[in-house]
């Protein structure tokens, strides 16, 4: 497993913000556009705070979520609402934004529109996923309704996903779209998810659906 550890929160945002900003310029050399995946939750909020103001060609970059929640886009628990507030403003505000909802009943019904879209825009530059304390990461949860399709090496790019405990219907992109990222990275903070993700090492992707990406990712951990 590659882990960096910082000294506090504070400097794993900047230096990640950093390095997110250099592999997104890296890229931008070699091809027209780049895509940017980011997650929602208050843990990247400080990350987003850094490198919205980065001095990038951002009206070449695409940013789409790792995952959201079944929720107009204004609503107060939606991820796209939190990464128009904390991400794309500043210099970023130039960014395209690549949505994961559409104004549908379900997710099921409007994933052909969504996969037309996202299907331009991969692989992934770069991605930046979190993780929760039962080791899960984007919305593939332990014992979600599609997980087994999520981790499928042929799943499609976008996968719905109910589980229990869980206030709203989920889509999310599948292990495979995440996994071909050219850049992975997870960020994390608190013991507990430093002990979560360790132990995820020695788990099935069906008990710690990270151990999915694991191999392929660098994880920023911070106090």
């Amino acid at each position: 497993m590659n882990l960096i550890e910082y000294a506090d929160r504070d400097m794993m945002a900047i230096d990640l913000a950093n390095r997110l900003a250099g592999e997104l310029t890296a890229v931008l050399q070699h091809q027209d556009r780049a895509t940017l995946v980011v997650p929602g939750g208050t843990t990247p909020g400080a990350i987003f705070d850094n490198l919205c103001d980065v001095d990038l060609d951002w009206d070449r970059i695409d940013v789409v979520l790792s995952d959201e929640r079944w929720l107009p886009q204004n609503h107060p628990r939606s991820n796209t609402r939190l990464i128009k507030k904390r991400l794309l403003t500043g210099q970023a505000a130039a960014a395209r934004l690549i949505p994961l909802y559409a104004p549908m009943q379900h997710p099921e019904d409007a994933i052909p529109v969504l996969e037309a879209e996202l299907s331009s825009c991969l692989p992934i530059s770069v991605a930046l996923l979190g993780m929760g304390g039962d080791m899960h990461t984007a919305s593939l949860f332990p014992r979600g309704d599609n997980l087994r399709l999520a981790l499928d090496p042929h799943a499609p790019l976008l996968v719905p996903m109910r589980a229990e405990g869980l206030d709203e219907q989920r889509i999310t992109l599948s292990a495979r779209v995440l996994r071909n990222a050219l850049n992975l990275h997870i960020v994390i903070t608190g013991e507990d998810k430093k002990e979560a993700v360790m132990r995820a090492e020695h788990l099935s992707p069906e008990e710690a659906p990270v151990k999915a990406v694991l191999d392929t990712a660098t994880i920023h951990w911070a106090k």
